[in-house]
């Protein structure tokens, strides 16, 4: 999924209750330290676009463990409202986290990943150094509702290959609940999906009046989303569609169901302890690297020229006519090179990405990251403007 925000500001996010401009404070505090954070409802695509709730990040509270970004959707009945369509997008430095309580969206990736994410199965993609999506709803799909989170990779692993990994978690059961581990370990129960630091991810249902108990690290902070259902987090109410979030040093996480049934997801996870930077879809750790990303995709998507020094501008080989363009050489004389064949006005796919498959970006990122996608699919999203400040974290 996407933060397709027309305008979305530069957030500098680290652990812990934070304040940073350009974001609501978005956060209350309940008993026994519990932190509720609000949701806000944002447009997914057009002037008809489909509504989500998003609860990560807010302007005091960036991170939950290294989870940076919560949307939440639905349930809605796609005969009367739009389906899910989030037409070609990239992300870096990030895991997207799909999870669904009804209805099937189908998934494509620049690293010729395809797969239909269906409820109780959770699909992960590792964008890593780099990847572009789409996310449809399924023609079949009548009612839509579910999740999505991104966890921030930390520095050792945010360049690795882009790769996709689903599973299908077994239920863990007790008396009036039942749980879906579906990232790291919880309940006795250890998702099989790689992660690149410690978290979780669970679903929760409880039966009216359940109490569950959950013993958890004191060295991770967690986080309670209410699906549907009033449920108390050691003892704070959980208003509708907020996620309860707990510092690091608890020990026991109580969930308690109060007249009507529960369904929750549960999130955690180790403090990043990185200070990284989002803006649109990429997580970086500085501005300059969040234009070197937007430059790229911009560029691989040919929504602009590449720059001098770009494998797209000196390695792709002539165009199919034979035409050359004139550039500069470093002496400042001018000579004549081949125009590299769809560089700009079409993604890099085909014979362009064959030439170009073992080009590396200065930073030794691979080349390209974001084209290479089947033609004829709907056209991608160009990136917004940057901002013209930058946020700075202030404590």
């Amino acid at each position: 999924m996407s933060s397709t925000e027309t305008e979305p500001q530069e957030q500098v996010c680290i652990n812990g209750p934070y304040t940073f401009e350009g974001l609501r404070d978005g956060v209350t505090r309940a008993e026994d330290g519990v932190e509720l954070l609000e949701p806000r409802t944002v447009p997914l695509g057009g002037p008809r676009a489909m509504t989500v709730r998003r609860t990560l990040p807010q302007r005091a509270r960036s991170l939950v463990g290294s989870w940076c970004f919560l949307d939440f959707y639905g349930p809605d009945d796609l005969t009367q409202a739009t389906p899910m369509r989030v037409p070609r997008h990239p992300h870096t430095g990030l895991a997207t986290v799909s999870w669904l309580f009804e209805g099937r969206i189908d998934h494509m990736d620049s690293a010729g990943n395809w797969a239909t994410v269906r409820p109780g199965e959770v699909a992960v993609m590792n964008a890593g150094s780099g990847i572009s999506h789409s996310e449809y709803s399924s023609a079949d799909t009548t009612v839509l509702h579910g999740a999505q989170l991104w966890y921030a990779f930390p520095e050792a692993h945010r360049f690795v290959e882009p790769s996709l990994e689903t599973a299908r978690p077994d239920p863990v059961q007790g008396p009036g609940w039942e749980a879906r581990v579906f990232l790291g370990e919880l309940l006795g129960q250890r998702s099989p999906v790689k992660t690149y630091l410690p978290l979780t991810g669970a679903q929760l249902r409880l039966e009216p009046g359940t109490v569950l108990e959950i013993e958890v690290p004191a060295a991770h902070e967690h986080g309670l989303l209410r699906i549907s259902g009033a449920v108390r987090l050691n003892g704070a109410l959980v208003e509708e569609d907020h996620l309860a979030v707990t510092e690091t040093g608890t020990t026991m996480l109580r969930v308690e169901a109060l007249k009507e049934p529960v369904l929750a997801l549960l999130i955690g996870g180790e403090p990043l302890g990185e200070q990284i930077v989002m803006w649109w879809n990429f997580v970086g750790r500085s501005h300059e690297e969040i234009v070197a990303f937007r430059h790229a995709y911009q560029a691989e998507m040919g929504f602009e020229p590449p720059v001098q020094d770009s494998p797209l501008h000196m390695q792709a080989g002539a165009a199919e006519d034979g035409s050359t363009e004139r550039a500069a050489r470093a002496d400042g004389s001018e000579h004549q090179v081949p125009v590299p064949a769809g560089a700009l006005g079409s993604p890099v796919h085909g014979r362009l990405r064959d030439v170009l498959a073992e080009a590396r970006y200065d930073d030794g990122r691979s080349f390209p990251q974001f084209g290479d996608f089947p033609p004829g699919q709907a056209a991608p999203l160009p990136a917004p403007e940057l901002p013209n400040t930058r946020m700075k974290p202030r404590g």
